[in-house]
């Protein structure tokens, strides 16, 4: 309601016929000229739009990062080449244990595309329809986009890069080897050793794929490690066989021995011609389809030398020999036992092969098979039945020469500890060994050929009775006796009757005699030179028996013969010298009556001698009446 001065309302009379509004028509004129005015703008916008950007990127457009909103193709072109520096500044290692290669993604065939990428961010927006276009310029303008960069990626590039690679790498696998070259006398040869090389190969498809997730991913760079295959050699070793030849030929070879008596033998030498000689090179397989080097030594070559020094390195065993201790009954040691031995061509020959290739020494000693003596150290008087003393004999050697008495001891000293077995048969002249000056006997006067002579030896036989008589009383069968040809003063002193004398000659004399007991039998000798005198000692185990020895009987008794006189040039006139003293010839008897423990008698022996009458050989100056 609208008021008016004077405070009065005015009211309109009332109208009765309809109103018009005019507005009613402005508006639809005012909306439609208002639509039109904005479809023109609009119309207008788009033109001026299409026509500011038809040669441009549209705004809000991207790629790589880089903002491409309203640059002209050249300007794109030239914004994204700046920006793309990934395949000159991704750089890629490869690698194989020491070795490795640098490459940069740009070698390795990665580009970039750019007109591509230009074309991709330019065809936004301009696809030529007006309101297709003008949407999508909206869009691109509103929220943005960005065009992903057209990276390409030339395989062939890359298989080239590493075949380059493995052009360098790669090499075949290289066998071992060994060659001797030629050497001057005496001496090593050179040596000559090529070593093994394990074959390489680069595995290029698993390596490129190992590449290709690190490029498809456009990593700044990577180190990928080269797959490389190895082809070990067939032969893998020749240093160990070198080496083996290098001492096999350090120097000559040295076969010594000992004599068994602290002596040496030898020695024996293979020179460094002789062992190369015998070298061989072989192959040998390491189980895991390679081989290696290996040198053999065929030390048979050196069997037939070997073969030939067998002869003269045997010795046969040679049995302890003992005193009894009478107080303890003990053996007492007084010559040690040496085991026998011959050669052992095959276990010289080993150890012959092992000193080839020794770092240690040159030296090879002779092996040997060795046979135990029966009679050792360690025996004991118990185990023998050696218990008490079963048989003792004296003889004196009053008025021998010295060379007499020499021999007499030399002899007597062969026999001492000497041990006879139960069974055994004794033989003097085998335990006695050879009568020569070299086996330590002199000259002295001895029996030969029915005269007293000049001989090596003399006195020997005085040995041979005292051990004749001991086995008279020990009661032991004598299996050989022979006497002397006449009565030996030496062995009827201080009352010892004749008939029981020994006489040996080598070799057709011989004294022997049969231990007949289950025990065994050990001589002791003592030479006495205060009494002058030669004893042996029986001791063994009495058997239970008594020795009873009856005689002597002595019948025709032959007076001696007629003195015989002989020229000696060196005698003066009225001088004379006496080789010979004349004997009387005779039959003399013994008889040895052997009992058992009640008295009985086992066994009778007769011990019958016969000597023929003896004439006194006298040697005189020349012109001597009596020379005949």
């Amino acid at each position: 309601m609208t008021s008016y001065p004077g405070g009065e309302y005015y009211v309109p009379a009332a109208r009765h016929e309809p109103s018009f509004n005019p507005w009613l028509v402005r508006l639809p004129i005012l909306l439609i000229c208002g639509t039109l005015l904005l479809v023109g703008s609009l119309v207008a916008l788009v033109i001026a739009v299409q026509v500011q950007f038809a040669d441009k990127i549209v705004p809000g457009m991207s790629a790589f990062g880089v903002n491409l909103s309203g640059l002209t193709r050249a300007e794109a072109v030239q914004a994204l080449s700046d920006a793309f520096t990934y395949d000159k500044n991704a750089v890629f290692t490869f690698r194989y244990g020491e070795r490795f290669w640098q490459m940069s993604a740009g070698e390795l065939g990665i580009s970039f595309d750019v007109d591509a990428t230009v074309d991709a961010a330019f065809t936004a927006g301009h696809s030529g329809s007006p309101v297709n276009d003008l949407v999508s310029q909206a869009s691109i303008w509103l929220n943005g986009r960005s065009v992903a960069p057209i990276v390409r990626y030339d395989q062939n590039i890359t298989i080239a890069r590493l075949n380059t690679i493995a052009a360098e790498l790669n090499r075949p696998p290289v066998d071992a080897t060994l060659t001797l070259g030629e050497a001057l006398p005496m001496t090593a040869p050179q040596i000559i050793v090529t070593e093994p090389q394990v074959g390489l190969a680069l595995d290029i498809p698993t390596t490129l794929r190992q590449l290709e997730e690190a490029l498809l991913q456009l990593n700044t760079g990577a180190e990928i490690p080269l797959i490389v295959n190895e082809a070990q050699p067939r032969i893998t070793d020749a240093s160990a066989a070198a080496a083996k030849i290098t001492t096999a030929l350090s120097g000559p070879l040295t076969l010594a021995t000992d004599d068994q008596r602290g002596g040496t033998l030898g020695p024996w030498t293979a020179t460094i011609d002789q062992i190369r000689a015998v070298l061989s090179l072989t192959l040998v397989e390491n189980g895991d389809g390679t081989q290696r080097y290996d040198v053999q030594a065929d030390v048979e070559a050196f069997r037939p030398f070997v073969a030939s020094l067998a002869p003269g390195l045997i010795s046969l065993p040679v049995d302890g020999r003992f005193h009894f201790n009478e107080e303890l009954r003990t053996l007492e040691p007084i010559v040690s036992s040496v085991s026998g031995r011959a050669l052992d061509v095959d276990a010289t020959l080993t150890r012959l092969g092992e000193a080839i290739f020794s770092t240690s020494s040159r030296i090879v000693p002779l092996a040997y098979s060795y046979t135990l003596p029966r009679y050792n150290d360690n025996m004991t008087a118990s185990e023998l039945g050696i218990t008490q003393l079963v048989a003792e004999a004296t003889s004196h050697y009053t008025g021998s020469t010295q060379s007499r008495i020499a021999n007499i001891i030399e002899a007597a000293q062969r026999f001492d500890g000497l041990i006879i077995a139960p069974g055994e048969e004794f033989s003097f002249n085998t335990y006695l060994g050879d009568i020569s000056v070299e086996e330590g006997f002199v000259q002295g006067k001895i029996i030969f050929g029915g005269r007293t002579v000049e001989g090596v030896g003399g006195g020997v036989c005085q040995v041979s009775t005292t051990i004749f008589r001991a086995a008279l009383k020990g009661g032991f069968p004598i299996t050989e006796r022979n006497s002397h040809g006449y009565r030996v003063g030496f062995y009827e002193l201080n009352g010892s009757p004749p008939g029981l004398d020994a006489a040996i000659f080598q070799p057709t004399a011989d004294f022997r005699f049969v231990n007949d007991t289950e025990y065994h039998l050990l001589m002791e000798t003592s030479i006495f030179p205060q009494e002058q005198a030669v004893q042996f000692r029986f001791y063994s185990t009495n058997p239970g028996r008594q020795v009873v020895l009856e005689g002597p009987v002595i019948r025709d008794v032959v007076p001696a013969l007629t003195t015989i006189y002989e020229l000696n040039p060196e005698l003066q006139p009225g001088q004379e010298m006496y080789v010979d003293w004349a004997k009387d010839g005779a039959d003399v008897t013994f008889t040895r009556r052997i009992l058992d423990g009640a008295g009985n008698e086992i066994r009778t022996d007769t011990i019958y001698t016969h000597y023929l009458p003896w004439a006194a050989v006298v040697q005189v100056a020349s012109g001597d009446p009596r020379l005949g």
